[in-house]
This record gives structure tokens, sequence and C-alpha cells, in this order.
């Protein structure tokens, strides 16, 4: 590993660096607050939602049967989710894919399903509904640019995880971050 740039064994870069991870909270941001927006019009908080190409397919969308299956909106879980992946992608430094396993691998696993998730309801849109939602395909969008960036790190920490397997090491201290372990694992 390079001391200065923590850079993980066997990578030209550091996936943990803030120019990888920035980029990825902003987006999570921009997708809060476009989520946040669509379930202020589900909860009928606001009156109309902006959509500039399908007339009124994000209406038809955003009070479907399947934006309703759950107790709260689904944009609403959409909001939650990034803010979830925005807080856990600024926590901990540079070389958190070693010194914080649990935030690295939370966060993949944060960002990966909500991908997934928005993929699956783009596809609902027209095959169910015969409509689309401008603003939920941007958020879509969001979600599956997001998945590169956070499975790299995810990768890293993995990989990390299995050198300290292979140190017999107590993987338990290692993914907590427990100093002591950090020195004996590159």
């Amino acid at each position: 590993m390079s001391k200065e740039k923590g850079i993980p064994p066997g990578w030209s870069y550091n996936p943990a660096s803030w120019g990888q991870r920035m980029p990825i909270v902003i987006a999570a941001m921009v997708g809060f607050a476009i989520a946040t927006y669509l379930a202020l019009f589900q909860l009928k908080v606001i009156d109309t939602v902006w959509e500039p190409f399908f007339g009124n397919g994000s209406q038809k969308i955003l009070t479907s049967k399947t934006s309703q299956l759950l107790p709260i909106p689904d944009a609403a879980l959409g909001a939650i989710g990034y803010l979830v992946d925005a807080l856990a992608g600024i926590i901990g430094g540079t070389r958190r894919w070693r010194t914080m396993p649990w935030i690295v691998i939370a966060f993949g696993l944060a960002v990966g399903p909500l991908g997934f998730i928005s993929v699956l309801l783009v596809v609902l849109q027209p095959v169910l509904y015969d409509a689309w939602c401008t603003l939920c395909l941007v958020t879509a969008l969001i979600s599956v640019v997001m998945i590169g960036p956070a499975m790299d790190e995810m990768l890293a920490s993995l990989q990390y995880m299995k050198r300290v397997k292979d140190a017999k090491v107590s993987m338990w201290k290692a993914f907590w971050g427990y100093k002591e372990v950090q020195g004996r694992v590159i």
C-alpha cells in the first residue's frame, strides 16, 4: 500500500479518495432532493409535479398502486436511501477501505440495492402503467451511476478482509477497524 495515498495493494488508485467519493455523495444529495420533491407530491404536500416530456405520466406513476405498496410512499423510501448513501459516503478518511471496512461495506450494500430497485421501478413504468416519469428516470440514472464507484471501494475492503483472514488475524476486529489489526495486515 502506498502510505501517502492509501492505495490498496494491486490498485493504481485509491477508491476511498475524496475524488472518488465526492461525486457519489453529490449524486446522492441530488437524488435525495429529487426524491424528496416527489415524496412531497405523493404525500399531497404539493399539488403538482414537474413533468416536461410525458404529459401526466409523472402523476400517473407517482399515484400508482406500485408507489403505494408500502406504508410510506416509494419516493420517500428513495429519499431515505439517498440520504443513507450520502452519509455513508462522507464518513471516514481516505484509508477507510482498511480502517473502517464496516462503513465501506454498508455503503456498498446501500448503493447496490437502491440502483437495482430504481431500475426495476423504471421497467414497471411502461409495462404496468403505459407512462413515464421524467424525475423518476433521473433518479434511476443517478442510482445506476453511483454503483460502479461504490463497488470499487467495497471490493478494496473485501480484498483487505481476505488478507486479514489469510494472515489469521481477527476478522471481527479488522471489520470494526481496531487499530491493533491495521498494523498487522496491509
